[in-house]
């Protein structure tokens, strides 16, 4: 079951990770910003600062999750276990709050922050399960 929360971990740290690049590195460009975030070109100003931070969250997380499993596997299973559960809890949350977003509308027609609500929350669902198991 290990192999599953290190496995699960590390797809959802590879996300957030991503999500960092897309925000931080990338989000001006029109296939990101219009694309995957459906934030019109004209208010990218407005919220670049937005991505920017929520950015480095993202990283953070991610790398987070990467420190866990490298200590877990490496022998120190307690503090590995602990730092790869608490940032699966905050990804699985993150995921959530994104949920709610959708469902409130906050930005975009409903249904459209689904995928990345999945993305950000089903990964570590499935960790903590395994670690639950």
């Amino acid at each position: 079951m290990t192999l599953v929360v290190w496995t699960f971990a590390l797809l959802g740290a590879a996300i957030y990770i991503l999500v960092f690049f897309w925000e931080v590195l990338l989000f001006q460009r029109p296939g990101v910003h219009q694309g995957i975030f459906f934030i019109p070109t004209a208010d990218v100003p407005a919220v670049r600062l937005w991505a920017f931070g929520v950015g480095f969250y993202n990283l953070f997380l991610g790398s987070g999750a990467v420190a866990g499993v490298i200590a877990w596997s490496a022998g120190n299973e307690a503090v590995g276990r602990t730092l790869v559960i608490y940032v699966c809890l905050c990804m699985f949350l993150s995921g959530v709050v994104l949920l709610v977003a959708d469902r409130l509308e906050l930005g975009r027609a409903r249904g459209k922050g689904l995928g990345g609500a999945l993305a950000a929350g089903g990964p570590p669902l499935i960790a903590l399960i395994a670690a639950v198991l």
